[in-house]
Formats: structure tokens, sequence, C-alpha cells
């Protein structure tokens, strides 16, 4: 690990995906740490899947020292299975033309956002970087995880030839406050915490989740990812992938039963094995965060959940109450649900 303090206040820092929910974290940090000035270019002004908005977006900011690039198409199985296409063109594209035109921009650093859906599909645990070429990643996030292998190789390569300063970090699931709780977008924490919500409110005797509960994944506090991006983008100068994880390893079952027991829900879970599993395991090896710049999770899951489904509660009733205030009437409260952090 590098003990060499690293000037903040002198970098100006794009951090494409700013206003989502990992983003959102990570600018706070920034922020924390002294960062001169922190960019965060909304979609709506700038398409990053296009060579024009990308180009305008440098234009528009040319003292940038830094992008990281966390604006990413995401979603859980069902997302990942319905529009594969979608997922596979607009990451792979935005992460072509944004570390592309960043290079030729003459911006000193680039930080790409990977994903552990790269990994083969069945990767020894735990993940080691170098497993990453070893097999085909799993079938229903594949075209997700491919494109951010090519990001991945995209900066290899331009620092090979043109000693480009590329990084490339990749973050295990994600959870915590500000996450997203569609149930068509979301991630599995989130949509448990939902669905068992809405089922104890609305006295429900069961709730159905998908597959058998089998699978493992390892959850990363989103405070404590956002800090671990921080820190390799400060001290972290290696073409290698860096994994940034908690090193704890749950299955699906475990953590449908601790969410369960957190929302309260007295109901019964029922498994639906006519529905995909997902990658079998989730587990990465740390080492390398560890040892090259001094990142360790700190969150406990316990304490992570807890706080992320008082999050959620207290969102839900902050949009309540607003609803209620605007006018009068509670039935249509439901659909505020979802959370508004996106």
């Amino acid at each position: 690990m590098t003990n060499a303090a690293f000037d903040w206040p002198s970098q100006t820092i794009i951090v494409t995906g700013g206003s989502g929910f990992l983003g959102s974290h990570l600018v706070s940090e920034l922020r924390m740490l002294g960062a001169g000035d922190v960019i965060v270019p909304r979609s709506k002004d700038y398409d990053l899947r296009t060579p024009d908005a990308v180009e305008r977006l440098y234009t528009d900011n040319p003292g940038a020292t830094m992008v990281i690039h966390l604006a990413a198409t995401v979603g859980g199985i069902g997302a990942n299975r319905l529009h594969p296409a979608t997922f596979f063109y607009d990451n792979l594209m935005m992460g072509t033309l944004t570390l592309d035109l960043a290079y030729r921009r003459g911006i000193p650093r680039f930080v790409g956002i990977g994903t552990i859906c790269a990994y083969p599909k069945f990767t020894p645990t735990p993940f080691r970087e170098d497993d990453l070429w070893n097999g085909y990643p799993e079938e229903t996030n594949a075209p997700y995880g491919i494109a951010k292998r090519a990001l991945l190789i995209q900066g290899q390569t331009y620092r090979q030839e043109f000693g480009f300063s590329a990084i490339h970090v990749m973050p295990t699931n994600l959870y915590g406050p500000g996450d997203n709780f569609d149930l068509e977008t979301s991630h599995v924490i989130p949509a448990l915490i939902r669905k068992m919500s809405e089922a104890k409110r609305e006295g429900r005797a069961t709730v159905t989740l998908w597959g058998d509960g089998t699978p493992t994944r390892e959850f990363v506090y989103v405070k404590d990812a956002a800090r671990g991006i921080a820190l390799a983008a400060a001290h972290y100068d290696s073409p290698e992938p860096v994994n940034i994880g908690s090193g704890v390893e749950i299955s699906i079952r475990a953590l449908a039963e601790k969410i369960q027991a957190l929302v309260g829900f007295d109901g019964q879970i029922v498994w639906d094995t006519t529905k995909p599993n997902g990658q079998p395991r989730r587990n990465v090896d740390v080492t390398r965060a560890r040892d090259a710049f001094g990142f360790t999770a700190t969150t406990s899951f316990d304490d992570g959940l807890r706080e992320t489904v008082e999050w959620y509660n207290a969102e839900i009733a902050a949009l309540r109450r607003k609803h209620d205030a605007a006018c009068g009437n509670r039935a249509d409260a439901a659909r505020f649900a979802a959370s508004p952090a996106r």
C-alpha cells in the first residue's frame, strides 16, 4: 500500500452516474476528502452512448483531471433476461467512448467501474482477479459482464500503447440507503425488502421468490464501496483489475430470512424453482485491494442491512405523509413505494 498523500484539492473529477445509487455516495466521499471540484453530468444533458455527447461533456469541463465512470444500464436477473442487447450496447458504448475521449482530451486519469458479473459462471471461491478469463459469465447477466470486461481490456491496451493511466475496479453486489427499490430493475436486497414490506402491510400469507435459495452472494455496503473506489482512484495504478468487497458470503435463503426478520413479515417464503438462480456462488478475494491501497470494508452486514431497512421504512413513511398532505387519500400511496433515489 502507498502511504503517499493524495492532493484531492487539486482534482477536478467527472463522475458519470454520479447521481445514482453508488455515485451519490461516491460524490459525498470525494467532497468529504476535499476534492477541488466534482462534476456530475446528467443523462438528460449528455447521452454517453453517443460520441458527440461525450465530446461535449469534456469540452464543457476543460480542466478535468480524472474521470470516474460509474454510469451504467443495470438491473436484476429479470431485467438482464428481458434486455440483453440493451445492457450490452449501452454499457459497451458508454465505456468505450468515455475512456477513449478522456485519453484523446488529455485527461490524466480514468477509473473504470466494472462488475462482479464479469467473472465466469463457475469460478472457484473466493473469486481472484486472475480467474476473470477462465470461463464465460453466468448466462443471465453475461451481456452486461462482457461489456464491462471490454472496458477492462480497453484500459489495459490504452495503458500499454499510450501510457494512459486507466484502472479497473470491480465492486461486488452493493446495498445500502438510497438503493433502487423498483421491482422491475432492482437487485436482490432492495427487492426482498420491498416485497416483504409490502406483504406485511397487505397482510399476505406468502412471498414468492425466484430460484431455490441456494446460490450465495457477497454484499458490500455502498459507503464502504465508495471509500474503496476513492482509495483506488488516489493510490492504485496498475493494469490489473481489483475487487472491492467485504469478504462475507451468504446464501440467498439466509439473506431472505434475515430480511424477513428485520421487516417483521411473519408469513411463509415460497421458492419458485421454475425461475433461474443466477450464478451459483459469489465471494471475492479482497487481498489485492487491501495490499495495494489499504481498503477493508468496515460495516458489518447486519448493521448495514438494518440501516437499509430503516432508510426504506423512513422513505415510505415520508412519501405517504407527503401524499396524504397533497390529496388526503392514502389509497394511492403504494405506487410511491419505489425508492425516489435513482
